[in-house]
Order: C-alpha cells, then structure tokens, then sequence
C-alpha cells in the first residue's frame, strides 16, 4: 500500500516556474514506477511525466517535453516535477501516481493503482 500527496501547486504566470513534490509512505515505494499525470476543467486526465523505480529512465508527454523535468529522491520518498516555462495550457490539477509498471504502460493511468489527491496549478497569461 502506497500513500500519496502532492504539494507545490499554486498560481504563476506565463514563463513562470513552479516545482511540484509527491510525498509517498509504503515501504515498497522505491520499487515503484512513478508518473505525474493532470487534468483540465472537461477534459480527460492524461499522462505528463513517469520515471522508473531506478532513475534511470524518464519519459515524457510530447506537450512538456524540453519543458518539465521528472525526478525523484528514494531515500526520502519523494518525487518532484519541475515545471519551466510554464504555459496558460498547462492549467490543470495535477496527480501523482504509483505503481509497479513496466514503461510501455508508464503513459497509461488505468495501470496506476495508487493517486494522489492532486494539487492545481493555475498560468495566467
């Protein structure tokens, strides 16, 4: 059992940067795969960023690509998303999610057993 929250969100302007942290308890954390996924006022939730339990690999969405850096600390259980650059689309509530996935499902949310309750994140233009 995996518990998450997140925390870091907030209002910022176009261009503007933000870091969002994921606080995870469950001592199998550090052999979890970890995504960050958001969700837009009537839209689908969709995928952003995932890493793998060792670090080593990272994937992202082709929207924040170049933009957003995934990482994480498993010493402290924590995962972090940095966001640079941020744009008015980027607008959403976002989740972070665990679980022990292979990274052909890393940007499928139904495979996360585990969410967080998210946090907003609001870019005015």
């Amino acid at each position: 059992q995996v518990q998450l929250v997140e925390s870091g969100g907030g209002l910022v302007q176009a261009g503007g940067s933000l870091r969002l942290s994921c606080a995870a308890s469950g001592r199998t954390f550090r052999t979890y795969s970890m995504g960050w996924f958001r969700q837009a006022p009537g839209k689908e939730r969709e995928f952003v960023a995932a890493i793998s339990w060792s670090t080593e690999s990272t994937y992202y969405s082709d929207s924040v690509k170049g933009r957003f850096t995934i990482s994480r600390e498993n010493a402290k259980n924590m995962v972090y998303l940095q966001m640079n650059t941020l744009k008015p689309e980027d607008t959403a509530v976002y989740y972070c999610a665990a679980d022990s996935v292979g990274p052909s499902a890393w940007a499928v949310k139904k495979t996360y057993a585990y969410w967080g309750q998210g946090t907003q994140v609001t870019v005015s233009s």
